[in-house]
């Protein structure tokens, strides 16, 4: 369990690339200073998939900065909720870990046209868990 005062949540995929970017950049817009977050793969890529940037630059959300980060257990550990995006068998297991599954298709190698969809369903989940933790989505 963390020990901040807020909910820590990781995002877990393969990658690192796509899916877990783009949920922990929605979380932490929409979670402002109320939630911890983090994102990590169990074989992170070398950049972030240039489609997801555009996608979510779109929606006036800049990750060109980002990179993909290795999971590790001590990310496991200090997070609260660990959702995982298709990561399978190397996602670790701790009790007592609140886990959700969000099954999303991957945008990798796909254009900019089929990540907008994706990209709106993992908001639209972001925003479902906001609520799942009692935190307001900020504006």
């Amino acid at each position: 369990m963390s020990t901040s005062a807020v909910p820590s949540v990781l995002f877990v995929c393969v990658h690192n690339a796509g899916r877990s970017q783009m949920a922990a950049a929605f979380l932490t817009r929409l979670g402002s200073d109320r939630v911890e977050v983090r994102s990590a793969g169990s074989a992170p890529a070398d950049a972030v998939n240039p489609a997801v940037v555009e996608a979510m630059r779109e929606v006036g959300i800049d990750i060109a900065a980002e990179t993909p980060k290795i999971l590790t257990p001590e990310a496991v550990r200090s997070s609260d909720v660990v959702i995982t995006m298709g990561c399978g068998d190397a996602c670790p297991y701790f009790p007592g870990k609140r886990y959700l599954d969000w099954r999303l298709e991957d945008p990798a190698g796909q254009g900019v046209a089929a990540v907008r969809p994706i990209r709106d369903e993992i908001e639209r989940r972001v925003r479902g868990l906001l609520a799942e933790l009692g935190v307001a989505a900020a504006a």
